[in-house]
């Protein structure tokens, strides 16, 4: 006897779920977390509410699943640069993508996982917490590749990595939210040359910088 097959609960989704999540993404850019409304999310991904608890839980669920879409898209930019040849390359990329990204005309300003946090009640608090957990992440990358540059002799042994990454990561933030405000990229690019003035040189490039300058003298004179 032939059996049966088993009938689907629900009505079947009549929306593209990676295409929603994207309208949705831009709705928390541009607003950060608590600014966007369940009214704003809906309009722009073109569903009604109930389509959006059955596939994506909650506001908060839903707002978890963003973020991952943004670290693996336009925040991608952060892999990418860390992976360049040395680590000061590496963390010249990194604010210059990252520059770049935050005021591109067109697109959401500044950083979602800046800008979501920077305005939270108490109700708010499991999203605060992540967004602090997904920024240490991101800290956590870039400090493991200058403890990398450390062992290879491109940082001096002295140099507190700690401290060095928490100091980039502090600069990122901080252009992160005067983009948000409006800065735009000429405004910022600057700000890069000035954060990188303060990396740490080994003796052995601090010798070679010091004969070209003493070089570069004499030759004025």
């Amino acid at each position: 006897m032939e059996t049966e097959k088993p009938v689907p609960l629900g009505r079947p989704r009549s929306f593209d779920v990676d295409r929603a999540l994207d309208q949705a993404l831009e709705v928390f850019w541009r607003k950060g977390y608590e600014g966007a409304s369940l009214s704003d999310l809906t309009a722009a991904m073109g569903i009604n509410r109930p389509s959006l608890y059955a596939a994506f839980g909650d506001k908060e669920e839903l707002f978890r699943r963003v973020l991952d879409r943004y670290f693996s898209g336009p925040a991608s930019f952060i892999q990418e640069a860390l992976k360049e040849t040395t680590a000061r390359a590496a963390v010249e990329q990194l604010l210059r993508t990252a520059v770049e990204s935050q005021t591109k005309p067109g697109h959401p300003r500044g950083c979602l996982a800046v800008k979501a946090a920077l305005a939270s009640g108490e109700e708010s608090d499991p999203i605060r917490k992540e967004l602090i957990r997904r920024r240490s992440q991101g800290e956590l990358l870039l400090r493991h590749r200058l403890e990398r540059a450390q062992l290879e002799g491109e940082l001096p042994k002295k140099v507190n990595v700690i401290n060095l990454a928490r100091f980039y990561s502090t600069v990122l933030q901080g252009m992160a939210v005067q983009a948000a405000d409006g800065a735009t990229r000429r405004e910022l690019e600057p700000l890069i040359e000035i954060a990188m003035r303060a990396w740490p040189e080994t003796s052995q490039n601090s010798r070679k910088s010091g004969r070209r300058r003493s070089g570069g003298q004499r030759r004025s004179g």
